[in-house]
């Protein structure tokens, strides 16, 4: 079970409503697709000898299908990347030029 969580916090998410997320978050996670998923990208980072080695490097997917060794963090911000925004554009509410 997962502990507190700062975003939590921020949301100002009731308990009710934290257990709510928990049961939802752990039926996600125990789809067969998302497991097939996990164990193959597990599976093709004990082949490269990355797993578990503390050398910060996920396997990830790129659009034509290949899996390959990349930073942690740039893996993981791809996520942020989504509903069409390019990795350079500027976040709403930052200022630009000056």
């Amino acid at each position: 079970m997962a502990g507190k969580h700062t975003s939590y916090d921020s949301r100002n998410m009731s308990p009710a409503a934290i257990k709510n997320k928990r049961a939802y978050d752990k039926a996600y996670g125990a789809q067969s697709a998302l497991i097939k998923y996990r164990t193959e990208l597990n599976k093709k980072n004990r082949e490269d000898g990355t797993y578990g080695n503390g050398d910060g490097q996920d396997v990830a997917h790129t659009k034509d299908g290949l899996k390959n060794r990349r930073n942690r963090r740039r893996n993981r911000a791809n996520n942020g990347q989504k509903k069409g925004r390019s990795q350079r554009a500027p976040r709403r509410g930052t200022r630009s030029g000056s």
